[in-house]
């Protein structure tokens, strides 16, 4: 890498640092400094803070959010969710804070990894992903049913810490205070049709992100995939990167609803009818070592926590309302053709009915989005004459259809060739 201040070039990680550019007051591009000239520099952007975090005078780390605060940005972009916000939040600031004790020797402040429970599309992955964007650290994603321990076809748990690495850049500093989610985590439980494999791969798994997840120096092969005595290692620092867990534990809710009700046994007025766990939303640590994961390893998880499934209205709201919302994002896109496309409130509703019917919770949004706009987007482009597209809904047929309106408010064009559903 080339120093952006001196034009000299580094290939050691601990020679040169990047940094993001707009904490110099240039945020579409990012600066590199080796170690010399960023001394150099440092006292010259005193008065530079970022929106979450900042550095002092003795290059210190300084988070200055509050979870409040935390909570409402990821309320711009994910909707529902409200008590995993408030965990995700609580658990943010007192993971960034911890970092700014780390020279306190009296009181040593432990992990606070975070273990997200829902079924697939109800947002783990999003709320993440958000996180990460809205605190500007590096962020990676892992999937766990990749990860083996070592002498196991697979890759090294340690890979995982690779993956955020190359997200900073080759910056071992904002590496050492990045996130990490690892997505179908509930793949490594000791449970499964092969039930002693699975045991033994689960449980060998488990223990080989342990350090990991507790905090320790790990030699990660720069080049990833399996160690070697001759291969090149990065030292990496997992105690600053925060864990983030994630996983549909099928099966998990009726371990949550026999617990639930046998606490119930032995008070009046007891109703055969089973507890949902899905309103009461208590995942508790015996649910998830009765899942198949061993006591040291939920002993690393501070923060477990339960996404409902979405609601219709969930589904029309996250259609509408996040900054970024899929329904802005066609209509940007549209725009870039000089198109207006509306929506009608009955279109919009029949959408999030159909991704509800699909129970795939947000995920199949874009997915019947693209397939509605699919004939739209190939017109547009061979057209000078259309100024906006209406999509609404046909209660005849029960299906969505568009109109393609002129600049002169003729309709050009009415979808009336799908079948309806």
């Amino acid at each position: 890498m080339q120093c952006t201040l001196c034009n000299k070039y580094y290939n050691l990680p601990e020679e040169i640092r990047a940094f993001p550019g707009e904490r110099f007051g240039y945020p579409k591009v990012s600066l590199y400094f080796c170690v010399n000239c960023f001394d150099y520099i440092q006292s010259g952007f005193d008065t530079i803070s970022e929106e979450f975090y900042s550095y002092d005078n003795d290059n210190q780390f300084r988070f200055t959010k509050t979870p409040k605060e935390i909570f409402d940005l990821l309320g711009e972009y994910v909707i529902g969710q409200s008590h995993a916000k408030k965990v995700l939040s609580v658990a943010v600031y007192n993971h960034y804070k911890r970092l700014m004790s780390e020279n306190d020797e009296d009181v040593e402040i432990q992990k606070s990894n975070i273990l997200l429970v829902g079924s697939t599309g109800s947002g783990k992955t999003y709320l993440a992903q958000t996180l990460s964007k809205i605190l500007d650290v590096p962020f990676s994603i892992s999937d766990a049913t990749s990860l083996t321990e070592a002498g196991y076809v697979g890759e090294d748990v340690e890979n995982i810490l690779l993956s955020l690495y190359q997200a900073s850049d080759g910056d071992i500093e904002r590496t050492q205070k990045g996130i990490i989610y690892i997505d179908e985590i509930d793949k490594i439980a000791k449970k499964g049709a092969n039930a002693s494999l699975t045991k033994e791969l689960g449980e060998g798994t488990q223990q080989s992100l342990l350090k990991i997840l507790e905090g320790t120096v790990v030699n990660v092969p720069r080049k990833g995939g399996r160690k070697h005595p001759e291969q090149d290692f990065l030292q990496i620092d997992t105690t600053g990167i925060l864990f983030i867990l994630g996983g549909a534990f099928e099966g998990l809710n009726s371990i949550i609803d026999q617990r639930l009700n046998d606490k119930s046994i032995g008070f009046e007025n007891i109703s055969s009818k089973k507890i949902n766990p899905q309103v009461e939303g208590k995942v508790e640590t015996e649910d998830i070592l009765k899942f198949g994961f061993i006591p040291e390893f939920v002993g690393r998880i501070a923060s477990m926590v339960s996404l409902r499934d979405l609601t219709h209205s969930d589904l029309l709201r996250i259609l509408k309302e996040p900054k970024n919302s899929l329904i802005k994002q066609y209509q940007k896109l549209f725009s870039l053709d000089e198109v207006d496309l509306i929506f009608e409130e009955s279109a919009l509703d029949l959408v999030a009915k159909e991704a509800l019917d699909q129970k795939n919770g947000a995920r199949a949004l874009k997915s019947i989005l693209e397939k509605l706009l699919l004939d739209v987007m190939f017109e547009i482009p061979n057209s000078n004459d259309i100024s906006k597209c209406v999509v609404k809904y046909d209660k005849e047929n029960n299906r969505n259809v568009f109109d393609l309106i002129s600049n002169e408010g003729t309709i050009l064009k009415t979808d009336n060739t799908r079948k309806a559903a």
